[in-house]
């Protein structure tokens, strides 16, 4: 099949905990595409997927994959190989941004404040903070969506390993009471800060997705110097790690001691009916067919 240069690739699904989601924001991507001229495919992720771009020889990729595979570097490598150009962060910045210890070690370095990270034992398949005992978070080091994610409070029975999937790598930090802020960079610029609320235990992931189970507020309504300091740490981080395109820096923000801190730095953002980012970039003036339409036209190959 010949090259058209308005072909292309939208990949969604896969194997991995986030694959449903990924299949709503390749829907969402792909319809913007198509309003924005491009002649857009959408192709469901599996192991066969090289012979599937060989033949369909589209111009570029619009990555619409979340979580492990599409996140994590590893489409990043494989679309390199093969010179397809393709949306969002390149090899680098995707693996080091999924595994939030490595960021963290990163954001603190270059001064941005993360949770405290705790040593964490396991006794008995139970896991328990070393010489800690505060509200405390158990979470995966490379999952998104705020899947596997466990806040056990002080006092409770610690959490049993059995809860998440065999050879899960896990982590524990210090449980930051407040607010949920999150803010969104295009292009080295972030956007705005937009506060998340939710009748959920937290912003997990029904909250994420389900129709009604966040509210956002935006501009929040933060102390100013906390808005800058948020939009500031969120183009730092985008930079230091080597981002392309858009990417979403989460926050909570203990508001009790006025101190906010950095959860992650996410590369591949929901780009759904409810997402951040897409409303965000509204907020800024831009539509979800220029946003699309804009990470089409800057895709490219790691260099």
């Amino acid at each position: 099949m010949a090259q058209d240069p308005k072909r292309v690739v939208v990949l969604m699904g896969g194997w991995t905990s986030e694959a449903a989601v990924s299949r709503v924001s390749a829907a969402f991507c792909a319809k913007a595409a198509r309003a924005a001229g491009w002649d857009a495919i959408e192709v469901e992720f599996d192991r066969d997927i090289q012979t599937r771009l060989k033949e369909l020889n589209p111009s570029r990729v619009y990555n619409a994959l979340h979580g492990q595979i599409g996140e994590d570097g590893s489409v990043q490598g494989l679309l390199n190989i093969m010179g397809i150009p393709y949306t969002h962060s390149g090899v680098v910045a995707s693996s080091v941004a999924m595994n939030k210890v490595l960021s963290r070690q990163l954001f603190r370095t270059a001064g941005i404040a993360v949770p405290l990270r705790l040593s964490l034992n396991e006794d008995n398949g139970t896991l328990q903070p070393e010489n800690y005992d505060g509200d405390y978070v158990v979470k995966p080091v490379n999952e998104g969506s705020s899947f596997g994610v466990q806040i056990i409070k002080a006092g409770d029975k610690p959490p049993s390993h059995d809860l998440w999937p065999l050879g899960t790598q896990l982590f524990a930090e210090a449980f930051i009471p407040g607010r949920e802020l999150t803010v969104s960079v295009l292009d080295g610029t972030a956007l705005g800060v937009t506060e998340i609320t939710t009748d959920e235990q937290f912003y997990d992931f029904d909250a994420k997705y389900k129709a009604g189970g966040s509210h956002h507020i935006l501009p929040a309504d933060i102390p100013k110097e906390i808005e800058t300091q948020a939009l500031d740490w969120a183009e730092q981080a985008y930079h230091l790690l080597g981002c392309r395109g858009v990417a979403r820096a989460d926050y909570r923000y203990d508001d009790k001691k006025n101190q906010l801190y950095m959860l992650e730095l996410n590369t591949q953002p929901g780009m759904t009916a409810t997402s951040l980012v897409p409303e965000q970039a509204r907020w800024r003036g831009i539509s979800g067919e220029e946003l699309v339409n804009h990470l089409l036209e800057i895709a490219q190959c790691d260099d």
